[in-house]
């Protein structure tokens, strides 16, 4: 940790401190200076990121349903799906928690994610884990729920999300040029409660 925030302060120097100037004539007039743009302070990214994870609130909470993924053969496989969301780090970032569980209740899908907004871009993100592998993937909040996109080369995977009256439901459609969307996922879930994760748990002080 200590080599990565020296390498951070590095870079911040580097960007806020103008280059030396070679020694001028003395005919020639001094050189204008230019300030520095200012550095919003991490009170103020915190606040611009709380703000905007707000319009995914609606996902918070205690989830569980039914799943249904498309297996390579064209078979069906049916799970009991859940999920779990809630806020982190003063409510600038969002996690969720998802598992499968078989009919004899054997967990075989566990996946990981984080939303979050990116203050530079002005555009949200969602790192995924899931089965041994993990993206970094743009995702957009709708009236309704949400959409991201996973590139497959010239296909691409887009999960569909709609939350209304407890019930959060997602789809998963390949798309591949030149032929119709292919439904590959669904899952309907219905809100059971309250969570206090992520945030409850904290190591005290003392």
């Amino acid at each position: 940790m200590r080599l990565c925030f020296s390498l951070a302060a590095s870079l911040i120097l580097a960007t806020l401190t103008p280059p030396l100037a070679a020694q001028a004539p003395a005919s020639s007039p001094p050189p204008t200076a230019t300030a520095p743009a200012a550095m919003p302070t991490p009170a103020a990214l915190i606040a611009e990121q709380r703000a905007a994870l707000d319009k995914f609130a609606r996902m918070d909470g205690v989830w569980r349903g039914t799943a249904w993924t498309l297996l390579p053969n064209g078979q069906r496989h049916e799970i009991t799906q859940t999920e779990r969301i809630g806020p982190l780090l003063d409510g600038s970032i969002k996690l969720v928690e998802g598992r499968g569980y078989e009919p004899d209740g054997r967990t075989t899908f566990n996946a990981f994610a984080v939303i979050s907004w990116d203050a530079a871009s002005k555009g949200y993100r969602i790192r995924s884990h899931a089965q041994g592998r993990y993206g970094d993937f743009a995702i957009r909040p709708t009236d309704e729920g949400y959409v991201w996109e996973i590139p497959m080369g010239p296909a691409m995977m887009r999960y569909t999300a709609t939350i209304r009256d407890g019930v959060l439901k997602e789809v998963g459609d390949r798309l591949v040029p030149g032929r119709d969307p292919q439904r590959v996922f669904e899952m309907v879930l219905n809100r059971i409660g309250d969570s206090p994760w992520p945030a409850a748990g904290a190591v005290p002080v003392r």
